[in-house]
């Protein structure tokens, strides 16, 4: 048990953490668009994020919108979470999502046809 393990838990254990990684596996999405999603106020959904980048469990990239407001776009890596016990103690995997480049451009470039 490490305490990445202990902190990964206790962040899912969190039923606005849980909903914006379940919206956030669909696609990319806002802040403002978390925020509809899952019901939540600016605050609370910022808050969430930021322990979830904490832990590598999401990502952010920076929009450039034609108008200039530009945002932030926020992504899961998590794919698949486990927990397995064995000789006394728990541990926790983690599988995550494609973070290559390669792949990361070509979701972008199929995203505009």
């Amino acid at each position: 048990m490490d305490e990445d393990a202990d902190e990964l838990l206790a962040l899912l254990d969190d039923e606005y953490a849980r909903a914006i990684l379940a919206e956030l596996t669909t696609e990319p999405m806002s802040v403002s668009e978390l925020c509809t999603a899952c019901e939540m106020s600016d605050p609370t959904a910022y808050r969430r994020l930021n322990r979830l980048e904490a832990v590598n469990l999401v990502t952010e990239e920076q929009v450039l919108d034609p108008d200039g407001h530009h945002y932030k776009r926020y992504q899961a890596t998590i794919e698949e979470l486990s927990v397995r016990f064995e000789d006394g103690e728990y541990v926790v995997s983690v599988t995550r999502t494609s973070t290559d480049p390669s792949d990361r451009f070509t979701d972008l470039f199929e995203g505009l046809s």
